[in-house]
């Protein structure tokens, strides 16, 4: 990216490392900074195959919107939304939907300001920057209010966010809030770090991601803990599953190694 940063939103620490630019850094975005770029290779040296597990979950990100539209969906909204890169929810959905609307929630402020810069003109898509734990705020933001009905069915995205979430924040309450807030027919579509999958590498991975960012611990969980999430809506087939083995639409959407395949757990639900 630039060397010119008067760009970056007042009180932004560029030398402490954010999920969403590190992840951003592995899809090959240009929205990170020399601090986000140092973790993410380092991370890579460790497990070569964390690029891969971020691509397998943003091909999960469009086969359930594609999901969504197919069954009437026509409102969204992506929680730890991150940098916009290529294949944006907004994109996906209103390329078949044009009237579908997405409102974008993350609370890195550089996400935000090029949230902001890229939904410019587009009316049907906005973003606001929160805290997902700051539910009652999100929803009664001006966004939300303009473009989400609570009357009519929502997709609720939260893909890679919760393993950041510790629990003594109690994750899986927090996502019942907003099962909560949803008319039903809404869905929800989930995708989160394994403590499971084991591919060489991954818990030296986690650590040394937890040491060079202190403000964004990461925190695995097992398929039973992350099933939790889910309490109070239906999973719709196959389940919970390693994040390419969810409705797949080729061989392009696995890892040639297999044990990546496992990493991120991912699963669409449905309320009643």
């Amino acid at each position: 990216m630039s060397s010119d940063l008067g760009w970056v939103p007042p009180g932004v620490d560029t030398t402490i490392p954010s999920p969403a630019r590190v992840y951003d850094y592995w899809l090959g975005g240009g929205h990170n900074f020399a601090s986000d770029r140092a973790l993410a290779e380092k991370i890579l040296q460790i497990m070569p195959g964390v690029r891969d597990a971020a691509r397998l979950n943003r091909s999960f990100l469009r086969r359930a919107a594609l999901h969504m539209v197919e069954r009437g969906v026509r409102q969204f909204l992506d929680i730890g939304s991150g940098i916009p890169t290529v294949g944006n929810l907004h994109e996906i959905v209103q390329a078949e939907a044009p009237d579908a609307r997405v409102v974008y929630v993350d609370r890195d402020p550089v996400a935000v300001a090029h949230s902001e810069l890229m939904l410019a003109g587009n009316a049907n898509t906005a973003v606001v920057q929160a805290d997902l734990r700051d539910i009652d705020e999100i929803f009664a933001s001006d966004p939300v209010q303009k473009l989400i009905d609570p009357g009519q069915p929502v997709g609720l995205f939260m893909l890679l966010v919760l393993h950041f979430v510790p629990d003594e924040w109690d994750p899986a309450a927090i996502v019942g809030r907003y099962r909560d807030r949803l008319a039903p027919g809404s869905y929800l579509a989930l995708s989160h770090a394994s403590a499971e999958a084991k591919p060489a590498g991954m818990d030296e991975a986690v650590q040394t991601y937890n040491v060079k960012s202190s403000q964004n611990q990461a925190f695995p969980r097992t398929h039973e803990q992350v099933l939790a999430f889910f309490d109070g809506f239906d999973l719709v087939e196959p389940g919970l599953v390693g994040c390419p083995s969810w409705r797949p639409d080729g061989e392009g959407d696995f890892a040639a190694n297999e044990e990546i395949n496992e990493v991120p757990f991912a699963g669409v639900a449905v309320k009643a």
